[in-house]
């Protein structure tokens, strides 16, 4: 595998991030702020520098190197594969009225499965009901195929996420690139470092990712009385505070931001689908415990690995970085200690991620972890 970086700041030219390296048939993954991405000249710029590369794009709300984590600036990471092969699919959720589940299964139906040893999705991060996209592609394969990825963000503005292959980035786009070959070696984990705090409560009324009540009453009512004095900066401390909601028949408990609210019907809008009967506690953190959870999924990722990780793409939440915010670096920084300097490090933070919970192969929409994905070949 050999790897090559550069880095675009706004109106400044592309500088490379370590030793220039010469690629044959790369994998480009482009991630970045959503307005330089949006440049009409973008494909074109890219496509200059590796003529025969797959570029994969996606807008975020931070992109991720080992050197930094920048909010006004494209990262470019390219990378060669020497014994493995990929294929790249694409899918929009536009097309499809918008049926999440169904673009998801669709798209990893396009994959041939024979070789196919692992997947990662750039998706569209404003449009998407994550959770249903990562129910459509976990029931498109009865086989142990792990998908990992996230969803593109848009800072902290929540106007609109673009993503794309081979083209200009536009909305409702889904990128999925899957890997191939005995040797490739691909190993996740995830963290999140959030602890629950007060009542426990019943999700007496809820549709899809909206939420009506708990325990029989409007569930934004309830909500602003635990945020006091903060919940006047509604809706962007909610990132600061989303909920844990254990399901009812799941073993595992998932964290749920949330976007947005609505006044008139005293209700609050989910990144994911939540259900009746669902029981639900608020949530915080810290700078400490952010960084100790990144740490943690560095080492669970590692645990089962054969060999040395080479790439690392790491997945993490908008609500995270708005918590660490001048010490943003920090998690990055423990992940690195963990893995290696010399594994070449990129990622995004995202309006969600995708993995499975750890032990387990079917791959979950997650809010506020860093989602780790190491690979070799």
């Amino acid at each position: 595998m050999k790897i090559t970086q550069l880095k675009k700041h706004k109106d400044q030219e592309w500088t490379y991030l370590g030793e220039k390296q010469d690629l044959t048939n790369p994998l480009v993954l482009v991630f970045g702020n959503r307005f330089m991405l949006e440049s009409p000249s973008i494909c074109e710029e890219i496509k200059d520098l590796f003529p025969d590369g797959h570029l994969v794009f996606g807008s975020t709300s931070g992109d991720i190197t080992g050197e930094s984590v920048d909010d006004d600036s494209v990262t470019i990471t390219a990378v060669e594969f020497e014994k493995s092969k990929f294929q790249i699919k694409t899918s929009n959720v536009l097309t499809s009225d918008l049926d999440s589940y169904k673009t998801g299964k669709e798209l990893i139906e396009q994959f041939p499965l024979e070789g196919l040893k692992f997947v990662f999705v750039v998706s569209e991060g404003s449009l998407i009901n994550g959770s249903e996209l990562a129910k459509g592609m976990s029931s498109a394969t009865t086989e142990n195929l792990l998908i990992t990825g996230g969803l593109c963000g848009d800072a902290a503005r929540f106007e609109k996420t673009v993503a794309s292959y081979n083209e200009n980035p536009r909305t409702g786009e889904i990128v999925a690139i899957g890997f191939y070959g005995d040797t490739i070696e691909a190993t996740f984990s995830i963290h999140g470092g959030w602890t629950p705090f007060g009542p426990e409560r019943v999700v007496t009324k809820s549709e899809s990712n909206v939420l009506y009540e708990l325990d029989n009453q409007p569930a934004l009512d309830l909500y602003k009385k635990y945020l006091g004095e903060k919940s006047k900066d509604l809706p962007a401390a909610a990132l600061l505070y989303p909920l844990n909601v254990q399901s009812t028949d799941g073993e595992e408990s998932i964290v749920r931001t949330i976007l947005n609210i609505n006044e008139e019907e005293n209700a609050m809008i989910l990144a994911g689908d939540i259900e009746e009967n669902d029981k639900v506690q608020l949530m915080m953190t810290n700078i400490d415990n952010i960084a100790n959870a990144s740490e943690r999924a560095a080492k669970q990722a590692l645990e089962l690995r054969k060999t040395k990780p080479e790439l690392a793409i790491l997945v993490s939440c908008i609500g995270r970085k708005l918590v660490l915010d001048q010490r943003v670096e920090e998690e990055v920084e423990e992940v690195i200690e963990v893995i290696g300097e010399d594994t070449a490090v990129c990622g995004f933070y995202s309006y969600g991620e995708i993995a499975p919970f750890h032990g387990y192969i079917s791959c979950q929409l997650h809010n506020q972890t860093m989602a780790i994905t190491l690979i070799s070949e």
